[in-house]
């Protein structure tokens, strides 16, 4: 029991971190000597970088805030996984644990569709960078996650 609570521990700690590299990271959409993510728009130019804010659209502040809901719903779940664990009587399912790291998962998948869908066709950015990837890739790993604080018992 202890090493399936571990490894859940581990796999919550993953995804927290992947939440926030692919919140804070500048690599949302890139080509060529430009990144642009969810808050800064860099250009790489004789040796020099230049950063712009980010666009104040109404779909970029959603992405935002949706990104950071994510991030600090996963950080309760934690917070509310290590409190249950200590507190919770034997038996007992992590529901409360479990409801927060679905919606952050939900935050963080409505997040990466709103950017798929609203990011302008600019010809200078050709591909979705590693921030973006590893979003979707927190997206699954969350769901999953509370899906496992949901079979999961106190023992």
């Amino acid at each position: 029991m202890l090493l399936i609570l571990l490894g859940v521990l581990i796999l919550h700690l993953v995804i927290l971190i992947l939440l926030i590299v692919s919140t804070a990271a500048n690599a949302w959409s890139v080509g060529g000597d430009k990144n642009k993510d969810l808050w800064y728009s860099c250009l790489t130019t004789n040796g020099g970088y230049q950063c712009l804010p980010a666009s104040n659209e109404d779909w970029i502040q959603a992405v935002q805030a949706l990104m950071i809901l994510s991030s600090l719903f996963c950080f309760f779940s934690l917070i509310a996984f290590v409190y249950q664990l200590f507190r919770m009587v034997k038996g007992g399912r992590f529901y409360f644990t479990a409801i927060f790291q679905v919606l952050a998962s939900l935050f963080v998948m409505c997040g990466a569709i709103i950017y798929t869908v609203m990011s302008p066709d600019d010809k200078f950015y050709t591909d979705f960078g590693y921030a973006y990837v590893l979003a979707w890739v927190a997206f699954p790993l969350c769901l999953i996650s509370g899906l496992i604080y949901i079979v999961l018992r106190k023992k």
